[in-house]
């Protein structure tokens, strides 16, 4: 079967998003330009990872002046759009920064055909995994970001000794080894 490539140019919109509740969510990247929105599914790591790194590129590229200085706009709130159609999981991200046009380029891949060549990311060979590509100017990341980052932390807390998500019917800590201390009294 052909690759499907979805390209969307400054989309109108370009958000994470969740469905479900916290510790039973699924992480979708979600890109829309008016006439098709695209959903990808993907880790709760992979979505804050690619927050973090979109905001590294953003200010790097600041700090270089190849962009003037910009304020985040406000974090898009809205809902993911309906029906979440999943295209596929992706198993890799790329980002790059488009020089010329002043722009990110994110590629989210699938996983689909085993393990991913990195060559294949920013591919566009027909052999090569499905993927989603979006360019998006710094604007636009920095919104990303901020709903990105407002999403990951508003799931479970972490236990503070060994990291692991806090379920709210208690928490077997493997760095207590079984150990409680008694109250004192």
């Amino acid at each position: 079967m052909a690759r499907q490539l979805h390209v969307f140019d400054h989309p109108q919109r370009f958000v994470a998003g969740t469905v479900g509740e916290p510790g039973e969510r699924t992480f979708y990247l979600q890109a829309s330009d008016g006439l098709r929105t695209i959903s990808v599914a993907l880790e709760k790591e992979q979505v804050k990872i690619l927050a973090e790194r979109l905001d590294d590129i953003v200010d790097e590229v600041t700090r270089r002046g190849d962009i003037a200085p910009i304020e985040a706009p406000p974090a898009d709130l809205e809902p993911l759009e309906m029906p979440i159609d999943e295209e596929f999981r992706v198993s890799a991200l790329g980002l790059a920064w488009d020089d010329n046009d002043h722009l990110i380029v994110i590629e989210a891949v699938s996983g689909e055909a085993g393990g991913i060549d990195e060559d294949s990311i920013f591919s566009d060979a027909d052999e090569a995994p499905d993927a989603l590509r979006v360019r998006i100017d710094a604007a636009a990341a920095k919104a990303f970001t901020a709903r990105a980052i407002a999403l990951v932390e508003a799931g479970r807390a972490a236990c503070p000794l060994c990291g692991r998500p806090l379920e709210p019917t208690g928490h077997i800590c493997p760095r207590q080894n079984g150990y409680h201390r008694a109250a004192l009294s």
